[in-house]
């Protein structure tokens, strides 16, 4: 990037999904004025939606997006990519930052050509509500300007931290990216372990998630390391030690440490099929 760019850069998105809409919403809440975004988006009513939602430009595709956008948010699905990159042009130093899971950076370069910066990112769903965290990863050689452009963006929808290697990106899916789903399973065994012990079916949903969402407060405020945390509510000899002996014992930590080398192995998978595409 050769220029200083704007307070507000102009933000073009390909892809008006969901995680877009997060990162569009939460821009716009930081001040950014609708002028300086635009979208390109192929389901009318999704367009629609987008227009009455945000009050911002959104176009068909790609090849009607303006060409002097500062950045460029790639927000379709990745077996999508390719064809909804045709007729994209790009002014030389843009930001491309790419939120499409398994996507590698040589395959939008071999796309897009050496003339733009490149930012991959993962970020995950709680960003729907702006307290979502992003990986994200550069090329050694890109500018600070496109790096700070592109965790400006992501953290308009939570907490952003930066990988050394493209590589990471793969275990940042397996814990972040996927890492709402286990919450979910765990908050669902949990509902469903206190209904069998007598519950009814809506308390237990609600005890189960609401000391999910308060235990979830206490790591991110109270300062404390997890293991403190833990330490503090396991009275010698009580309830609490009783369970965690058990989930201990039945492999807790191995059955975790396990479902993330699956899924990372399977992210690098998919990112090898996208490749070979």
């Amino acid at each position: 990037m050769s220029a200083a760019l704007p307070l507000h850069p102009k933000i073009a998105f390909l892809g008006g999904g969901n995680m877009a809409a997060a990162l569009i919403g939460g821009l716009l809440k930081t001040g950014w004025p609708t002028a300086q975004i635009v979208v390109a988006e192929p389901v009318a009513t999704r367009a629609d939606w987008l227009r009455a939602e945000f009050g911002i430009e959104v176009n068909h595709s790609g090849a009607d997006l303006p060409t002097d956008a500062d950045a460029l948010v790639l927000a379709v699905k990745p077996q999508q990519m390719a064809a909804a990159l045709a007729g994209l042009s790009l002014k030389p130093g843009a930001v491309v930052v790419s939120i499409a899971a398994g996507v590698r950076l040589n395959t939008l370069q071999r796309l897009l050509g050496p003339q733009v910066a490149y930012v991959r990112t993962m970020p995950n769903t709680p960003a729907l509500l702006g307290a979502g965290i992003t990986g994200l990863f550069a090329p050694a050689d890109t500018a600070a300007d496109a790096r700070a452009l592109a965790e400006r963006l992501l953290a308009a929808a939570g907490a952003c931290v930066w990988v050394d290697a493209e590589s990471q990106l793969d275990a940042v899916t397996a814990l972040s990216g996927s890492g709402p789903a286990y919450f979910f399973l765990l908050v669902e065994a949990l509902r469903d372990a206190g209904t069998a012990l007598g519950l009814s079916a809506e308390v237990a949903a609600q005890l189960a998630a609401q000391t999910c969402v308060g235990a979830a407060r206490m790591v991110g405020e109270s300062g404390l390391d997890v293991a403190q945390l833990r330490a503090n509510v396991t009275s010698k000899g009580g309830t609490t030690e009783a369970a965690l002996n058990h989930l201990e014992s039945a492999g807790l930590r191995a059955i975790l440490a396990t479902a993330l080398h699956e899924a990372d192995a399977r992210a690098k998978a998919l990112g090898d099929a996208l490749d070979q595409q």
